[in-house]
């Protein structure tokens, strides 16, 4: 169909109950783009019609031209808001009014049943607890426009209150009134409802039974097996059984939903869990999700047919979680990675498409885990694919453009966050597209300065002013390292040193300024908490770029520092640490990545984004640690008949139970042992730090073949923990 072109003011016309509010909030939608262009009209002038069609579904609309009249259908309030987002993303200012895009024509009915995100008001959240009740109802509606239709909260954690000093309201009268909210729109309410170690079967019953008893609405219960409420899994379908019990006498129609998600430290509790499951009572369904008992494609074809399975995708998160930054090849770069940590601005919507494209025939739906706005741009399209997983992420993002920055040139800015994508894909010192997305998003900043009001615009903003820095940052520390090492080889140690302490400059100085006038703004506009002290952050993890983004990104800090220990002798071999002689092969995990297939599902323990560790002490060699069960790596480049010593550098961490470690070379057992084998304290005066540990282990001269050395390392219980590996001749 072919574009609408209005270019003079509107009317609008609603009759049913049902579409009143959604006719009321087009107006103000409209208004608030176009000042006074739209105003309540009759029936047979009105340009837009709310028309009521009982015959649709709750979750379906449709947008129709007839007449010269645009008319919205559906059966509820619901459906009427999804075709009021309809209309708002495929708008654009034009000739003093708007045009409304052909593609916002049709009739739409959803693919999923169930399409949300948690918004918990709780502490351990970057934004959501600085946000008043008004605060929320935007944000519902803002995502109902891209399809939401659940929206999940937190009760109580662990039965009490941790109220801070953002927040306005005590949890419990939160949730109570924004579940009242919540109803007024027919937004399904799902509740994250953790057991708590301290509970016995009915003291939760209890419990739940009177908060159940005081809301108005529950649709979804969300009761994790794991990560919190460790139990045994028999225990845990029975602790279910008593809780559904408590939930269905105050909503006899609420569905629970036990996650198949496995407390550490209980091996065997997926098997246990499927088999508890049988002739449970009161449980509708399992949640896929964190830390999970099994993959996906065997918890589905392991569950009885007649549990459906509900994704819990953590779209919030890049490290240190289930689907890290590029979760296929976790090789995000170190120096991003510690400087944005966990929980940064993070729109990633071409890898959670994918993630959506690779999990959806096996779900009924999904409700994000989120923790805060950092996600805002993933919410809205991974919302979209839910609703219709043919939307192209192209389309999505330029909706997302056009409603939320209205005639400001939504291609290119839909460009500029696919280009924050690109940002993180390779090292930040060669990608030069990361210099490119900084200055697009200034440009659109100076074009449009109310772009500088825009809470949604302004967290982009940073993210690309924050990716500037990270590169500037490291081109400039490396070359301050290579141009000490000239000083130093030509025995000039004093200025060798100053070169490495030359301070940065104000370019990136000025720039990091601005990181910090970002940071107040988005507190302000978007409670968005930064930083520990000044904005009310829950931890550094939890959002707080502030406490990060100065953490070291290159060796120069760990080189000053182990040159003011050991002496300036050391300081070439400190600067060729990573760098193997001829015959040798170093490794990090880091540095390198992961090249080998591994077994399992490995675990990523990123370390150079903690600020107590990452503190000047630190090599970037051990940024990463590889954390699995077992761990192969390839040694090239080595001699066939060379003797050789394995060297490996391990995370310090034991355990009483902890088994032999195996290591094999090309599947033949080399050496089976203490995990931490030969301890090598020279290297680890010289070349380590607190908290690693190296160890010798012995390699069998003739184990190198054709140049190479496959090696797989393997322990049971503590699993293996190695930041570096370097195999050096003996």
């Amino acid at each position: 169909m072919k574009n609408i072109v209005f270019e003079n003011s509107i009317t609008v016309y609603s009759s049913a109950p049902q579409s009143k509010f959604p006719a009321e909030l087009f107006s103000r939608e409209i208004n608030s783009r176009i000042p006074d262009f739209c105003s309540a009209g009759d029936a047979e002038n009105a340009s837009f019609v709310f028309e009521l069609n009982e015959a649709l579904g709750r979750d379906d609309y449709s947008v129709v031209l007839k007449g010269g009249k645009v008319f919205l259908l559906a059966s509820g309030v619901r459906g009427f808001i999804y075709s009021v987002g309809r209309i708002l993303r495929k708008i654009y200012p034009l000739d003093g009014g708007f045009c409304l895009m052909g593609e916002a024509f049709g009739a739409f009915s959803p693919e999923k049943e169930i399409r949300g995100h948690q918004l918990g008001y709780r502490t351990t959240a970057n934004s959501y607890e600085a946000w008043s009740l008004e605060d929320y109802d935007r944000y519902y509606l803002d995502l109902m426009y891209f399809g939401m239709n659940t929206a999940e909260h937190i009760p109580y954690e662990s039965g009490k209150s941790h109220r801070n000093r953002l927040m306005k309201y005590d949890e419990e009268e939160f949730l109570i009134e924004t579940v009242r909210r919540m109803d007024e729109i027919d937004l399904d309410v799902s509740l994250w409802h953790p057991n708590n170690s301290s509970e016995t079967d009915e003291s939760a019953r209890e419990t739940r039974a009177r908060i159940y008893s005081k809301l108005k609405r529950i649709d979804h219960l969300f009761i994790p097996g794991g990560d919190p409420g460790d139990l045994p899994a028999k225990d845990f379908v029975k602790r279910c059984e008593a809780i559904s019990g408590a939930l269905k006498e105050s909503h006899p129609e609420a569905k629970l939903w036990p996650s198949a998600q496995a407390p550490h430290g209980m091996p065997g509790w997926g098997d246990e869990f499927l088999e508890a499951l049988k002739g449970a009572k009161g449980v509708y369904g399992v949640i896929y999700g964190p830390n999970h008992a099994m993959p996906l494609e065997e918890l589905r074809s392991r569950l009885p047919g007649e549990y459906p399975i509900r994704f819990y995708p953590d779209i919030t998160h890049n490290v240190r979680c289930e689907y890290p930054v590029h979760f296929d090849k976790n090789d995000w770069h170190y120096a991003l990675c510690a400087c944005l940590s966990r929980e940064c601005v993070n729109p990633r919507p071409v890898e959670y498409a994918r993630l959506h494209e690779m999990t959806k025939d096996y779900v009924v739906g999904s409700v994000s885990y989120s923790e805060g706005i950092n996600d805002d741009v993933n919410k809205a399209v991974w919302s979209l694919l839910d609703y219709d997983s043919k939307t192209s992420v192209r389309e999505a993002v330029e909706d997302y453009c056009r409603l939320f920055f209205f005639g400001k040139d939504s291609g290119k800015a839909a460009s500029l966050i696919l280009s924050l994508e690109q940002n993180w894909v390779g090292g930040p010192a060669e990608n030069e597209g990361i210099e490119e997305t900084y200055r697009g998003f200034a440009e659109l900043s100076e074009k449009y300065p109310e772009l500088n009001e825009n809470k949604r615009f302004l967290l982009l903003e940073m993210r690309a002013a924050c990716d500037k820095f990270v590169r500037d940052r490291l081109v400039f520390e490396r070359g301050l390292i290579g141009k000490a090492e000239k000083f130093f080889l030509a025995g000039d140690n004093k200025e060798g040193v100053k070169a490495l302490k030359e301070p940065l400059p104000d370019e990136i100085l000025n720039l990091r300024e601005d990181i910090e006038k970002y940071a107040a703004l988005l507190f302000e506009k978007a409670g968005l908490q930064t930083d520990v002290e000044r904005y009310c952050a829950d931890n550094w993890e939890r959002g707080a770029v502030l406490e990060t983004i100065d953490l070291p990104v290159t060796d120069r800090q760990f080189i000053i520092n182990k040159i003011d220990e050991l002496g300036e002798e050391y300081a070439l071999k400190l600067i060729g640490r990573d760098r193997a002689p001829k015959g040798e092969f170093h490794y990090s995990v880091a540095a390198n990545g992961v090249s080998l297939p591994q077994k399992g599902e490995p675990y990523f323990n990123f370390q150079g984004d903690r600020p107590n560790v990452n503190n000047g002490k630190l090599p970037t060699a051990f940024f990463n640690v590889f954390d699995n069960f077992t761990f192969s790596v390839c040694a090239n480049g080595l001699e066939d008949n060379g003797k050789y010593l394995l060297r490996a550098v391990h995370l310090d961490r034991r355990d009483e139970n902890e088994e032999e470690l195996v290591i094999k070379a090309f599947g033949n057992e080399i050496y089976r042992g203490d995990r931490f084998g030969k301890p090598d304290g020279e290297y680890d005066r010289a070349f380590g730090c607190p908290g690693f540990v190296s160890a010798l282990y012995d390699i069998p001269q003739g184990a190198v073949r054709e140049g190479k050395l496959e090696l797989e390392f393997s322990e049971r219980i503590m699993g293996v923990m190695i930041a570096e590996i370097a195999v050096i001749k003996a």
